[in-house]
């Protein structure tokens, strides 16, 4: 096992101290629940398209086990991830802080003080969704990939952020002598790594599977639980799979057919996970959400038009159109939430957090930017956001004095704006009549254009490490 090189790991250590299918904050305030507290169960995927599942159109992967639990689901379809790529998404999930108010709006930051750029960590004033609801009265889970931390800081690993219990993958690091390995999952900060051996799983999710069923199968607490399950598929980079003949007949490409066969894994692990839950008799009141963290991606040389990724939206991950943010959403909630119904309420990744506030009985932190979905899943009138809003900052270089890695959107009702790039002109779309964004009437509708250019500005707040921040022109 390769951690820590020269003998190092222990001063590292010192230094921080269903019938069908399956159904027959730190100093949170603590209110009595107009609801029996269910167990919540959030599935999120990574990277998966809003067309990448049966349920969302999808016509050539199978997806049959998230479909039928899709069917007993509310279903989204107007629903956004907190960002386009993998930490600022996460980031807004996590703590219920939109794109223009988080701390991480990008996989890097600027870190000034080192003159490099570099993964930036939740701050520790930031309340994440453990640290809610285990005051409330949860044991708190967490399984997969994290992505808001510091490597070598365990203070920012999930164990340290609430969860009673993680086991967290993590990027290969290196930071002078130090080494993390990507090929371990790491087991409530250090205290025992577990080796990920690609010949004996099917794929990642399958080994995280184990260790999440595992541990029910040894779970003594009759807590109510919050399980955060953050699946790996159909990231690109986890390009080595079991040999396997999934999709063979059809002659794809081999990257396609990994791509696809990546999705059914998912499937498969999902229903192994919940299928365990209900046979130890855990699902009988129990909240399950799935969604995936952004848009459909188009790496390692996978195109995102071959299977129809995103459906009719245009572009795919790190974009801010609908391609890159709009992101499949259902809710499975037995009693409680009317199963097969379709809802078109807007919503986006900061709204989780207060909606498990409601359902926990918790007053969300005032961090918060988002809106309590739980009246929309009990069929009641819903509040709606005046607007939502999203920044990402891309690490590229800027073109002709224009930094196009700096992106922004606004969605207000049926109107979408778009813009690429910081000295760039606002594009304007009219959903209602053009979901796939094709049509910019930016020039006939000058007033909305003076609006959304004003809510660019008042959206974003300044961040050290992000240099656009709250500095719009």
């Amino acid at each position: 096992m390769t951690f820590m090189t020269n003998g190092l790991f222990c001063a590292f250590i010192l230094t921080f101290a269903l019938t069908p299918l399956i159904h027959a904050q730190t100093n949170a305030e603590v209110h009595t629940a107009p609801l029996d507290k269910p167990n919540i169960v959030l599935l999120l995927a990574d990277d998966l398209g809003y067309g990448e599942l049966g349920s969302y159109g999808q016509k050539q992967i199978k997806t049959p086990f998230l479909d039928q639990l899709a069917d007993q689901s509310m279903r989204f379809t107007d629903f956004y991830a907190g960002n386009a790529v993998c930490s600022p998404s996460r980031a807004v999930l996590m703590t219920g802080i939109n794109s223009g108010h988080s701390s991480i709006r990008g996989n890097r930051g600027y870190i000034p003080e080192r003159k490099i750029m570099d993964r930036i960590a939740l701050q520790a004033n930031e309340t994440t969704l453990a640290e809610m609801l285990k005051p409330a009265g949860y044991e708190t889970l967490y399984f997969g990939k994290w992505h808001l931390d510091d490597p070598y800081n365990l203070k920012t690993w999930a164990a340290s952020r609430g969860f009673d219990h993680a086991v967290q993958g993590q990027w290969k690091q290196r930071n002078g002598e130090f080494e993390i390995d990507s090929n371990y999952d790491w087991v409530n900060g250090l205290s025992e790594a577990r080796y990920y051996d690609y010949t004996q799983y099917s794929c990642m999710d399958e080994f995280r599977t184990d260790q999440a069923i595992n541990y029910f199968e040894k779970r003594k607490t009759d807590k109510p639980f919050f399980l955060f399950m953050s699946y790996r598929v159909p990231h690109a980079h986890e390009v080595e799979l079991r040999n396997n003949t999934m999709y063979k007949q059809h002659n794809w490409p081999e990257i396609e057919r990994k791509h696809a066969a990546r999705i059914s894994m998912l499937d498969e692990q999902v229903g192994r996970l919940l299928r365990h839950l209900k046979a130890i008799g855990e699902l009988d009141n129990t909240l399950i959400i799935f969604t995936s963290d952004n848009g459909g991606q188009n790496e390692k040389s996978h195109d995102h038009t071959f299977f129809n990724s995103n459906g009719v939206f245009k572009g795919y991950k790190r974009d801010l159109y609908e391609g890159g943010i709009r992101v499949p959403f259902f809710a499975s909630w037995p009693g409680k939430i009317k199963a097969k119904t379709t809802n078109s309420h807007i919503g986006s990744f900061q709204d989780i957090m207060p909606t498990l506030a409601e359902i926990a009985g918790v007053k969300a932190p005032a961090q918060s930017d988002g809106i309590s979905m739980l009246p929309t899943f009990l069929n009641q009138p819903q509040k709606k956001h005046k607007h939502l809003y999203w920044e990402i900052h891309l690490n590229f270089k800027p073109k002709n004095g224009n930094d196009l890695g700096f992106r922004q959107a606004i969605r207000q009702g049926n109107w979408k704006a778009v813009r690429y790039g910081i000295n760039s002109t606002t594009e304007l779309y009219d959903l209602s009549i053009d979901m796939s964004e094709t049509n910019n009437v930016a020039h006939d509708h000058p007033e909305k254009i003076a609006e959304f250019e004003r809510l660019f500005k008042e959206s974003s707040q300044a961040n050290p490490n992000f240099k656009y921040g709250g500095n719009l022109r």
